[in-house]
């Protein structure tokens, strides 16, 4: 089994309030969730309106299908013209890993 695991660090477009930041991550949280059948939540940032941090998490048997789902969903959340993607971080672990 494999663990793939992405943090995104994001920078929010025309967000003036953390209601208008709970507006424009929900619906990311939920099209990755739906699209890609993972594990996402946000994770950093919640007491900033413009930056928000997102977790993702892929369980799969092997560890290519792993990196393809993390490639694609990169891909998608880099185009989404409402928030800027400032960076990301990867990590992928076998469960034989010690």
């Amino acid at each position: 089994m494999w663990i793939g695991w992405m943090e995104f660090d994001l920078l929010l477009g025309e967000v003036h309030s953390l209601k208008g930041k709970r507006s424009a991550v929900r619906p990311l949280i939920a099209e990755i969730r739906r699209k890609f059948e993972v594990a996402v939540a946000e994770t950093g940032h919640q007491d900033l309106h413009r930056r928000a941090g997102l977790g993702v998490c892929v369980v799969a048997a092997d560890a290519a299908h792993v990196v393809a789902i993390l490639d694609r969903i990169e891909r998608m959340v880099a185009y989404r013209p409402e928030v800027e993607l400032l960076s990301t971080r990867r990590g992928l672990h076998s469960s034989t890993d010690e």
